[in-house]
């Protein structure tokens, strides 16, 4: 952005947790936030800088995505001779041998492309990805990556390593993560990263996930893991061990900061208390949830236990709009408390909360030192803004086809509502064309 470039608007939200302010923008140095204030105050600081003036719109964080999988797009519409008739068929029936198991690299490589382009459409500018094809190595979580490049997106990728297959290819899943953290760490150039990855504590050993968490360890990533999704974990666990999924985890010494768990949907109270006391990280998706029968997690009572916590999409509905939306009435709904989940609380998971649960450093607000992942969306909204109600009127009232302009590490990724360099027409055929690959 050369010397440095200004983005203003009518209305910034710095940090969710905090009102919003009118006519104030930022100040982008080399990727970086440098200044924050009134946009007249900016532009009169800095006379000779370009200013990329947003008028009638929001300017905010970025949104931060916990939880993906990329090639889930491919299954959407899929059709099933008889509808899974719970979770566990789902996965046995359905998921595993007519999705997972089948994905190649064509497939992948056109999911990945789709969902980035519609990820930044929505602005979504940080993701984490978990890549279960256990057909699909070796380089699998690389050519995710050079498409993830390509648009230049913030994300961390991990393949979700499984011995459901046995022993060899859960080791071949292992292997994978370690070989794309590695790669990653000599590519400086790329905001792309790796993590470690395993599926459930019912498709894997003890001690292969113990040597996830080792692994973990030796590369100072966070170790990723489904967790009690549905009701099916926790009773596989109290047959097999005697006791509850985060029981099991904190008796392996494994439950702490550098353990990310998706889901978390049937907790008992003393699991609750395990992820709080223990600082898990927990990534939560509302929509997801209710689509696999699931439930709805606890996620006021964690939060109120201070547990770090990030939204995610699962990869069913990938617009971050949608699942704030989520987040926000079904905790009313369950605890029958209209209070619960304020729009503010919400837009913070999807945002700083999320670069949190993810372990990114200096992302989700527009603060300086910060990095600019940004994003404008139209304000026109049909009842007056003011600063404590804009959370409100974004959270309730907006969609991805609201967002206009997205800017990533200080590169504009998308400008007037098109991603820069995509052609989604070209993009949705070979999505097609790779869904009925997979769909025959």
């Amino acid at each position: 952005m050369g010397s440095g470039s200004i983005v203003t608007a009518d209305w910034m939200i710095g940090s969710a947790l905090r009102p919003a302010m009118a006519d104030h923008g930022v100040r982008i140095v080399d990727g970086v936030i440098t200044d924050v204030g009134p946009a007249d105050e900016l532009a009169a600081d800095f006379p000779d800088e370009p200013i990329h003036r947003g008028h009638g719109k929001v300017l905010l964080p970025g949104f931060v995505n916990t939880h993906v999988h990329m090639y889930g797009v491919l299954a959407h519409g899929i059709a099933t001779a008889e509808a899974p008739s719970g979770f566990w068929s789902f996965l046995d029936d359905f998921w595993w041998p007519k999705v997972e198991n089948v994905l190649d690299h064509p497939m992948i490589t056109a999911a990945t492309d789709l969902v980035c382009h519609d990820m930044v459409k929505s602005g979504t500018t940080t993701f984490h990805d978990i890549l279960e094809a256990p057909n699909s190595p070796p380089g699998v979580l690389l050519v995710e990556k050079s498409i993830v490049d390509r648009y230049r997106l913030r994300a961390i990728l991990s393949f979700e390593a499984t011995e459901r297959m046995g022993p060899d290819a859960g080791k071949a899943g292992l292997d994978e993560n370690v070989a794309f953290i590695e790669a990653c760490r000599s590519d400086p150039g790329s905001i792309v990263s790796g993590a470690m990855c395993f599926h459930t504590a019912f498709t894997c050993h003890e001690s292969f996930i113990r040597r996830a968490f080792e692994l973990a360890g030796v590369h100072d990533v966070f170790c990723h893991a489904h967790c009690n999704e549905g009701i099916h974990e926790g009773l596989w666990c109290e047959e097999h061990f005697g006791c509850r999924t985060l029981e099991f985890y904190d008796r392996l010494g494994v439950a702490g900061p550098a353990f990310l768990a998706s889901q978390c949907v049937q907790l008992s109270p003393k699991e609750i208390d395990i992820i709080a006391d223990r600082g898990v990280r927990v990534s939560h998706m509302p929509l997801a949830n209710c689509e696999v029968g699931g439930g709805i997690a606890p996620v006021p009572e964690m939060l109120d236990l201070g547990v770090v916590m990030g939204l995610g999409s699962d990869g069913y509905i990938n617009d971050m709009f949608e699942v704030m939306r989520g987040a926000f009435l079904l905790h009313k709904a369950r605890t029958l408390d209209p209070g619960a989940m304020p729009a503010p609380l919400v837009l913070h998971l999807a945002t700083e909360g999320g670069a949190l649960a993810l372990g990114l450093d200096r992302v989700g607000r527009l603060e300086p030192g910060y990095r600019a992942d940004l994003q404008l969306v139209d304000a026109e909204f049909p009842t007056p803004v003011t600063g404590k109600n804009l959370a409100d009127q974004l959270v309730l009232w907006r969609n991805g086809g609201h967002v206009d302009d997205v800017m990533v590490d200080g590169d504009w990724r998308m400008v007037g509502g098109e991603v820069v360099g995509a052609d989604p027409e070209a993009l949705r055929a070979a999505s097609r064309r790779q869904a009925l690959r997979l769909w025959s």
